[in-house]
């Protein structure tokens, strides 16, 4: 097990982290319905309570947060953890992409649909370097059924939104290669990391047949691993949290798990990069409530807005 420092413990089910310049590190609290700011010496402070199931953060080009919000998910306590349980909020009303204004505390609906389409639960985000974001829909969970998911790529502004691939089975990460020219999406219960080879933003090179959606095969896991959300690091690897198992799995683009580095919460969901030179790693371990923090052996990647 390597050094692992907690930086905050007592959070409602973290997710979506994003390291910040003053050294803070702002999550959504899933189950609390928050976003909040942890700060280096651990206390949190809530910066908005949003409602339904906020999943995913990333900072735009006008500096706001992009909110991923799944509509609310349920909770229970399973062997001393805090894990997800089938069934539809009884408050849900649909997924939906925020934008919060962190001066203003304005929090403005941006999409809830693709065309005719409804969102159901917009689960994790990343922006390129032309000002737009992709973003994955997990689809929500009912007792006997569940819906599929999709790959979606959007502009901050609220004025246009295109499907990029459909269906797929819980697409829960999503991150870009160092010149945004391949987006990697990694499916939960399948355990499968896929690569979408794009032409322009938005538009992939969709690859034929046996592909079910157009997108590459990068890597799948053996045994019974799920994979949650992800980062890239500076040398193009890709780092995606891996449930079940409880570690952060490091795969290169060509496919090959370089490593798998294992943390004590088999709920382990994302991963960000901090710090002056990104080789600090941040990692939510939700079934514990935990924001730690490790050092890390090579760089993250510098995201486009990061600040």
């Amino acid at each position: 097990m390597p050094d692992i420092r907690t930086v905050a413990s007592g959070l409602l089910f973290p997710e979506g982290p994003v390291a910040e310049a003053d050294g803070s590190v702002l999550v959504v609290e899933i189950q609390r319905e928050t976003v909040s700011r942890v700060r280096p010496d651990g206390t949190v402070e809530v910066v908005a309570t949003l409602g339904g199931g906020p999943n995913g953060l990333a900072v735009g080009p006008d500096g706001a947060l992009y909110v991923c919000n799944n509509g609310g998910f349920l909770f229970h306590m399973d062997g001393g953890y805090n894990r997800m349980r089938r069934g539809v909020h009884p408050q849900y009303s649909g997924g939906r992409i925020e934008r919060l204004d962190l001066a203003t505390g304005e929090v403005r609906t941006l999409y809830d649909r693709c065309g005719e389409n409804r969102l159901c639960g917009p689960n994790d985000i990343v922006f390129d370097r032309s000002g737009g974001f992709y973003f994955t829909d997990y689809g929500k969970h009912r007792e006997r059924d569940r819906d599929y998911g999709g790959l979606y790529y959007a502009r901050a502004d609220g004025s246009e939104i295109v499907e990029v691939a459909y269906p797929m089975e819980m697409p829960n990460g999503v991150g870009l290669s160092p010149d945004d020219s391949t987006v990697y999406v990694a499916e939960t219960d399948t355990g499968r990391l896929w690569a979408f080879d794009l032409e322009a933003p938005g538009r992939p090179r969709r690859h034929p047949f046996p592909s079910p959606h157009g997108g590459r095969l990068v890597c799948g896991l053996p045994g019974y691993q799920r994979f949650d959300s992800m980062a890239v690091d500076a040398h193009g690897n890709i780092c995606v949290a891996t449930l079940i198992t409880g570690c952060i799995t490091v795969i290169s683009p060509d496919g090959t798990v370089l490593r798998q580095v294992m943390l004590p919460d088999p709920v382990a969901t994302n991963i960000c990069f901090g710090g002056p030179d990104l080789k600090t790693a941040y990692i939510t371990l939700s079934g514990t409530g935990r924001l730690v923090a490790m050092d890390w052996p090579e760089p993250g990647l510098r995201l486009a807005y990061s600040r």
